[in-house]
């Protein structure tokens, strides 16, 4: 036996074939295949076949949270199977596939030596040899984000299939499975399995609800977790005004993502037309992360202090430390009042959307535009900034314009070079709230009633959830390769998400073109001049908008006792990531390790944050006793069904024995239907009982005061444009049914001033 062992091992060093591991039916039952889950691999140990062999190590692997790929096969001269090798996925050497060198795809691979040898004995298979230790980290809980355990099995198919027929769309569909599973944890496949499967998708329809349904929603919510929050605003005769809730897990994650919030209401989301306000974070990812949310009856100070105060006392009164919002004048007098310590900040994307509205009647707009935009986003300095803002408005006479007046009069709400030393995690706008909003489209439309919205909230916020441990795995499973020899490329690779990670490569490309050189040094304080070369717009001469290459100057401060640097753009201190500039003088001075207060604990990978170690658990209102006890004879009979699908006798013997079935619980109903009569009862009687002396009616349908009808705001200009073209539409049809006159139209004013003078001199005449 020896002698072949050896053998066997020098066949896998000459006849290595990589190959993904296919899927493979588990071929024992159920209580083998949990008896073969239990066991560790020990040598000598027998199996009846490859496929119990096969099925026995995947399980093993599932259960320490690792993948396999099959790697090694020799077959004898009949082509029987004789001897193959089962390595962890990640064994192998990384290859990278990439045309760009400067943008590297990630890789698994990281020569993993983990792997087992099974040999053919007879008509069995044994486990020769094994080696159980990883050189990465394994976790049992992204298993199922591995590709060799993803399984979609015959009842997930036919459900995907008839949900499909019924119209619902894909991301729903799975939704559904993911809820009669009990969570993604619970599945052995994801969305893009589904996606797959099904190449079509369907609009959800949604159930209906009202205020009062949504306040016993709530109760129920926070008796099965006491840390669900919520508050109802409700006027004296009874009718609801604004509201505001938020779960167990996004206050969790304020903890860790405090330090800026964006917070926006342009978007309508129910039949009331009442605005969504969401409080909207970052996660380590660079992901938006819900931190809780309410729907307004309006927009005025009152009623952003009340939801401010709300989500204050929600988050045990810790303030953000930065806030982004809209030129709402409501929303800042709220912010002054309710975090008065709070740096706030204007969204820079709805000043810039305004630049058509307000300067397009100038001659020279199109100058005016692109030297605006070069004087915000340019200006490295606040000096910079003043001196570009004057010399603008004097050059295109500007003076009398009372909209660019007040927002230099405001720029250190918005203007980059005034809030720049102000870490905002990167984001200079609202859009992560619009982002979530737009999150939420698949999920409620306009009609959507108040019920219909929280309910959907939470699957929405399930999805968030599962794309952020999605995105977790990926972190720990993939390890995208260093593009440069640097040692500090290496430390930031180790510790950041892949993410953060592929920010700080794109600054490390634009290293490139920077050209850093010592202007000068006092003892071991060293000053840098570092040139950029960029292409920027300018108005030419001629008044024509060209493009040319420009040379920037930067000022990097670097102290190397203690390794403190510091560069005049404040990227870092703004993003949190480091700039070129500053990687330019760290290889000019040969750093090889970065000090660990440059790597962020926000942007780190391996950092243990307690909202992650929470599992949803959104408990739907129909999830009743009758309801768990339904769902757990389906799945088992799922089981049984798929089965006896293989062959008529055993289709048969299924039939046969349900019939029998059906019989005996029949004759057991009949002898007990006298006393089940009498312990029927709903469910919310016995829990809301204490509470149906309160009735919360339902809000007043209104508009917010300046909100059209649409998810986002418009502009002037936007509602011109929209009424020109709907009125050339409106031309074009009425031409086509009104026969031509020699090939003239006749103008409208016309037609209305000839009737006018007509009905004039009839008025006259009678007079007279």
């Amino acid at each position: 036996m020896e002698s072949n062992l050896s053998e066997d091992e020098a066949v896998e060093q000459n006849n290595a074939e990589d190959f993904i591991l296919e899927e493979i039916g588990d071929c024992l039952d159920d209580q083998q295949g949990e008896a073969s889950l239990m066991l560790e691999p020990k040598r000598g140990v027998m199996f009846d076949s490859e496929d119990d062999a096969v099925t026995f190590y995947k399980g093993y692997a599932k259960k320490k949270g690792f993948g396999i790929l099959r790697r090694t096969t020799r077959h004898d001269d009949d082509n029987k199977l004789r001897y193959f090798t089962l390595a962890c996925s990640r064994q192998g050497k990384a290859q990278y596939s990439s045309n760009n060198s400067f943008k590297p795809n990630p890789s698994t691979r990281m020569q993993c030596p983990c792997k087992i040898n099974f040999s053919r004995r007879g008509e069995k298979f044994c486990i020769t040899s094994f080696i159980l230790d990883h050189n990465h980290p394994t976790s049992p809980s992204k298993s199922r984000f591995l590709r060799c355990h993803k399984k979609l099995d015959l009842d997930a198919k036919r459900r995907l299939e008839l949900n499909d027929q019924a119209g619902i769309r894909t991301n729903k569909n799975f939704g559904s499975l993911v809820i009669q599973a009990g969570g993604y944890d619970k599945l052995e496949f994801g969305e893009k399995e589904c996606r797959n499967y099904l190449h079509e998708t369907r609009r959800l329809k949604l159930g209906a609800g009202d205020a009062h349904a949504v306040y016993q929603y709530f109760l129920r919510m926070q008796s099965k977790d006491p840390n669900f929050f919520h508050l109802m605003d409700v006027a004296e005769d009874g009718r609801l005004r604004n509201v505001f809730w938020a779960d167990a897990r996004s206050r969790a994650a304020y903890e860790s993502y405090s330090d800026v919030i964006t917070f926006d209401t342009t978007y309508l989301t129910n039949k009331y037309s009442m605005p969504f306000a969401p409080f909207v974070g970052v996660n380590h990812h660079g992901e938006s992360v819900l931190l809780g949310c309410g729907l307004l009856s309006n927009e005025d100070t009152d009623t952003f202090i009340w939801l401010f105060n709300s989500w204050l006392c929600c988050m045990s009164n810790k303030a953000p430390n930065a806030i982004i919002t809209d030129q709402c004048k409501a929303m800042q007098n709220a912010i002054e009042e309710v975090f008065p310590y709070a740096r706030h900040r204007w969204c820079i994307w709805h000043i810039m959307k305004k630049i058509p509205e307000k300067l397009s009647g100038y001659e020279k707009y199109e100058n005016i535009k692109y030297t605006l935009s070069n004087v915000v986003y340019d200006s490295l300095t606040k000096h910079a900034f003043d001196e570009g803002w004057v010399k603008m408005i004097n050059k295109y006479d500007l003076q009398d314009n009372d909209w660019l007046d007040g927002l230099y009069s405001e720029r250190y709400r918005w203007a980059p070079a005034y809030v720049k030393d102000t870490f905002w995690a990167g984001m200079s706008s609202t859009q992560r709230s619009e982002s979530v909003n737009a999150f939420f489209d698949g999920y409620v439309h306009a009609r959507t009633t108040l019920k219909q919205f929280v309910e959907q909230y939470e699957n929405a916020l399930r999805d968030k959830v599962e794309k952020e441990n999605k995105a977790d795995s990926k972190s720990v499973q993939e390890v995208i390769p260093c593009i440069t020899h640097y040692d500090f490329e290496r430390q930031f690779q180790a510790a950041y998400t892949n993410a953060k990670f592929q920010e700080f490569q794109e600054q490390l490309r634009g290293k490139i073109y920077c050209y850093p050189t010592m202007l000068n040094k006092e003892g071991l304080l060293y000053t840098f001049k570092v040139r950029e070369d960029r292409k920027i717009f300018f108005e030419g001469e001629d008044g024509e908008i060209k493009e040319k290459r420009f040379i920037s100057e930067f000022t990097v401060l670097f102290n190397k006792v203690d390794c403190n640097i510091q560069c005049l753009c404040r990227l870092f201190e703004f993003r949190g990531i480091f700039c070129s500039h500053i990687l330019s003088v760290l290889a000019l001075m040969e750093i090889t390790e970065v000090p660990s207060r440059y790597i962020l604990q926000r942007w780190r990978k391996d950092f243990k944050r307690k909202h992650t170690f929470m599992k949803c658990s959104y408990d739907d209102m129909l999830n009743t006793p009758v309801m768990q006890r339904y769902d757990s004879l389906c799945k088992r009979s799922h089981q049984v069904a798929e089965n006896g699908a293989e062959s008529d006798a055993l289709h048969k013997l299924v039939m046969d024995g349900l019939n029998q079935l059906q019989i005996k619980i029949d004759a057991y109903r009949a002898s007990h239907e006298v006393q089940d009569q009498y312990t029927t009862s709903k469910p919310e009687d016995t829990l809301f009982e204490q509470h149906t002396e309160k009735v919360v009616l339902s809000p007043i349908h209104v508009r917010s005061v300046g909100r059209p009808r649409s998810k986002r705001k418009e502009s002037k200009i936007d509602q011109v444009v929209r009424k020109m073209r709907a009125k050339k539409q409106q031309a074009g049809t009425s031409t086509k049914n009104v026969p031509s006159q020699k090939g003239r139209k006749v103008p409208k004013y016309t037609v209305i001033l000839f009737i006018f003078v007509f009905l004039l001199y009839n008025l006259l005449k009678c007079k007279h």
